[in-house]
């Protein structure tokens, strides 16, 4: 392996993305033979001892890309103080320890890409990328021309403003309205947020789609390893240069995970 910077070498393990590695690091959870380590150390797995929160870390694991239907009610966490049901829950016996791409809210549901490839998760989750990502929502009143063309335009969340979003209504009912909405970035809570900006009730959020790969009909709470074309898929919409995701791109099928798997 070598010796590499100590947040590529958590996340090429699998332990979390490069971002949240670096955190790892600051709060001074990562040692590296015995001493607190910083931004910028190295190491390298075949003659140096790197703990993470105690527990020595283990050379990398082989690549794995999944797809989870997340349900309703879980959090988008591999553990959490509270007791509530987290995704990992869902993904036990996915045969590798896997953390989630980005995050949906607990009240949300849907599409939700795991993987222990942290060159791949930062990519596509990093703003700079642009990754189409698709929701299903459905609103508890009627939407307006003015109130579809603000969201559209962006609107200011936490000082900053949001990225132009596609907004189209799919189907109009009294006292509801299903929208199909395309964002561009990954904001906390920024469908739900900007609906409430516009007086607008979201009663149900589900992901449907992320770099134009489909959730289909996974059925919630099951899983399955995403196909090689899938992979690279994502990796040309987030220019992702993972080596081991184009590996993965080239390997001749999919491991079968019966129980989990739903086409």
């Amino acid at each position: 392996m070598g010796e590499e910077r100590l947040q590529k070498l958590l996340s090429e393990c699998g332990i979390a993305s490069r971002r949240k590695a670096e955190e790892l690091i600051r709060l001074g959870k990562v040692k590296v033979n015995g001493r607190k380590a910083g931004l910028g150390d190295k190491a390298d797995l075949r003659r140096d001892t790197v703990t993470v929160e105690g527990r020595r870390l283990a050379a990398p694991e082989k690549k794995v890309y999944l797809m989870l239907h997340k349900p309703r009610g879980f959090v988008t966490t591999l553990s959490d103080e509270k007791g509530r049901k987290c995704v990992a829950d869902l993904v036990a016996d996915a045969g590798a320890r896997v953390f989630p791409v980005g995050r949906l809210d607990r009240d949300s549901e849907g599409l939700l890409l795991l993987t222990n490839d942290g060159e791949f998760a930062n990519a596509l989750t990093h703003p700079s990328g642009h990754v189409p990502k698709v929701y299903r929502v459905t609103i508890r009143q009627d939407v307006t021309d003015e109130q579809v063309i603000r969201f559209r335009q962006g609107m200011v969340l936490d000082g900053k403003k949001t990225a132009p979003a596609d907004f189209q209504v799919l189907l109009k009912e009294p006292g509801r309205t299903v929208a199909e909405v395309v964002l561009y970035e990954g904001r906390n809570r920024q469908i739900r947020r900007m609906c409430e900006m516009l007086s607008l009730e979201v009663i149900r959020l589900r992901r449907v789609s992320m770099g134009g790969v489909k959730l289909g009909m996974l059925a919630p709470g099951k899983w399955r390893a995403l196909s090689p074309k899938e992979v690279k898929q994502l990796m040309v919409q987030a220019n992702i240069k993972s080596k081991d995701a184009l590996k993965y791109t080239k390997s001749k099928g999919v491991p079968s995970h019966d129980r989990n798997t739903s086409r």
